[in-house]
């Protein structure tokens, strides 16, 4: 079930969204991801967030800041089990456009979002990391 995130939630997905990202992007150093946790924590509740709860068990979350997706983040053990389509598919639903950025490296996050009808709009260099990243568009 895709539901909108509430404070009770604000822990379990600020972990999710630390785990994933350290993990997705090791090639950034982990002290970027540790050094935003309590900041990201903190933003969460004024942000437009749906969790996907699988046996009232936060498995993942979508961050959307009207068309721009901040971020599709889901556990580890969840992983290629259709949540993040699920997501995606929740907020596509909301919204006629969608765009985002995605790191080049990230490669397995380049396919799911090309393989779900993103297009690369632009390159670009990601001010606080330094790495190349892509702007990414869907259109309904």
């Amino acid at each position: 079930m895709i539901r909108k995130l509430q404070n009770v939630d604000i822990n379990k997905v600020v972990d999710i969204w630390l785990k994933t990202n350290l993990e997705a992007h090791d090639f950034i150093p982990g002290q970027y991801w540790t050094s935003n946790y309590e900041a990201v924590k903190k933003m969460l509740p004024q942000a437009e967030v749906y969790v996907y709860e699988d046996n009232k068990i936060i498995q993942g979350f979508v961050g959307v800041r009207d068309e721009y997706i901040e971020g599709i983040f889901v556990s580890d053990k969840m992983k290629s089990h259709g949540i993040g389509k699920a997501l995606l598919d929740y907020i596509k639903d909301k919204k006629a456009r969608l765009q985002l950025n995605v790191y080049q490296k990230n490669v397995r996050a380049m396919s799911f979002y090309q393989r779900e009808g993103f297009t690369i709009q632009s390159e670009g260099l990601d001010e606080f990391t330094g790495e190349k990243e892509y702007v990414m568009e869907w259109n309904s």
